[in-house]
């Protein structure tokens, strides 16, 4: 199960995709990592859904990795007399600390953070944005608003406040419960909804201990004004765009998706582009115009993967849209103007020694038009590195350890392949030409280069570079 493109595809799991049938079709089609939303997801059925991916990932001999995703706190408005209340553009509106229920001129806010930080001038969004107010007085618990978009406010709506940052943590009672039963499940990685701050990713660090990476999702202002500090704990990012483009101006989201990108790339972290981007295949077969062109630019952006979210997960045509995905991103590399755009976009490397190397082999695989590149790897470092770089030629990673090429499978470019543990560079050069070889990157008596750490199996020790050649028959 070779894979004909480098930009890798994450599927999420849902009603229309639960079933072994489904989740072994979504693989073939194109997925290489699955989420499964922890909002909708009961740890029995984490379970099961954890052990029908890895049954379809034995069947096919390919690591599939498999990323849990935490709900996050949600904040909401309280109940109203009547279930709901239209406010009109303009009048007062309270929110305050009091259970009763609301009317038009106010409503209970069971948040009392919110209430201790806003300030006089900060916006807050009810509904996904669909009802405005602008904070006008606020103190003892309570706020005085006004309505700058009216509309009606149904009981429980959501709440939320892109100027404010929330002293709150990023992690619920709920999210600890599913993240100790995503790590006892084996789970890959773990993504940290509504990231404000790095001490959000270090609170889930803490816990993970290194048994799955920590992905930040960046969807609030104060987490892309923060984004340096947080990439500096995280083991990848996502750009989720949908609460993105209800916390800030939607004209502001691709220029703000481009810069958390291009500073993945530089600082060699995954980062996934997600939310809408196939959004009418969720009733149609086919997408709009707009959409290709859409998951077309992350492509070019050089994006680590691409996402689906209800797309795969609710939708009628959960298999068409993987497909559809897949096709778009082998048409996008291809294209003449890809390769140029990538290098355009390539950093210099930072001065180590394990950055040198990996821009090395890039160098010497792409001038002397070897086969791959095969990079030994323990903890995945060795392949990050070399991922950074996004060569021209293909990029094999093989391992010894299965979590470690479950978890690279979300990386571009890398090809995770599990191999026996080599006790010495010989051997390690032999396990890498046949790899090369026996997953039909390479011919026998082509060349490859080879990068590694040694001592072998020590994490982040990239300091060896060599050419060899694969043995003929």
């Amino acid at each position: 199960m070779r894979r004909r493109r480098r930009t890798r595809i994450v599927a999420t799991l849902g009603p229309a995709s639960s079933t072994a049938e489904v989740i072994g079709r979504l693989f073939v089609a194109g997925a290489d990592v699955f989420r499964i939303n922890m909002s909708h997801t009961s740890h029995a059925l984490l379970g099961e859904l954890v052990r029908t991916i890895r049954s379809v990932e034995a069947e096919y001999g390919r690591p599939i990795g498999i990323l849990a995703d935490l709900q996050g706190p949600k904040l909401r408005v309280g109940t109203f007399a009547e279930s709901r209340a239209t406010l009109a553009a303009g009048q007062s509106f309270v929110l305050d600390g009091d259970p009763a229920p609301g009317d038009t001129h106010r409503v209970h806010l069971p948040h009392p953070e919110i209430l201790d930080s806003l300030r006089v001038g900060d916006t807050l969004l009810i509904d996904d944005g669909k009802v405005r107010l602008l904070a006008t007085e606020v103190g003892h618990g309570r706020a005085v608003t006004r309505v700058i978009v009216g509309g009606s406010v149904s009981d429980r709506k959501g709440v939320s406040v892109p100027d404010t940052t929330i002293p709150v943590s990023a992690m619920t009672a709920k999210d600890r419960s599913d993240l100790e039963a995503a790590l006892h499940v084996g789970v890959d990685w773990i993504a940290v909804s509504f990231v404000q701050r790095p001490e959000d990713i270090a609170e889930v660090k803490k816990v993970a201990r290194g048994a799955a990476g920590v992905m930040a999702k960046i969807e609030k202002p104060q987490g892309v004004a923060r984004l340096d500090e947080i990439m500096d704990f995280a083991d990848a990012i996502m750009v989720a765009r949908g609460d993105l483009g209800v916390e800030m101006p939607l004209e502001s989201v691709p220029g703000t998706q481009k810069r958390i990108t291009r500073a993945c790339r530089r600082s060699g972290k995954p980062v996934i582009v997600a939310t809408q981007m196939l959004e009418s295949m969720i009733a149609s077969p086919v997408p709009t115009r707009a959409e290709v062109s859409d998951v077309a630019t992350a492509i070019f952006e050089g994006a680590d993967a691409v996402m689906l979210s209800a797309e795969s997960a609710a939708g009628r045509y959960p298999v068409e849209a993987v497909g559809t995905m897949n096709r778009i991103a082998e048409e996008v590399e291809r294209d003449p103007t890809y390769r140029s755009v990538i290098a355009n976009q390539r950093s210099a490397p930072e001065s180590t020694g394990a950055d040198a190397i990996a821009a090395a082999a890039r160098e010497m695989a792409e001038y002397l038009e070897m086969a791959a590149i095969v990079c030994g790897t323990s903890s995945g470092a060795t392949a990050l590195r070399v991922a950074r770089e996004r060569p021209k030629p293909p990029v094999i990673a093989i391992s010894p350890h299965i979590a470690t090429a479950r978890r690279l499978a979300l990386v571009w470019g890398i090809h995770p392949f599990v191999t026996e543990e080599a006790h010495d560079l010989e051997t390690l050069v032999e396990h890498a030409c046949a790899t090369a070889v026996s997953e039909a990157f390479a011919e026998p008596g082509d060349r490859v280069v080879v990068v590694a750490g040694v001592p072998l199996g020590t994490p982040g020790a990239t300091n060896m570079l060599r050419i060899a050649r694969a043995p003929r028959s």
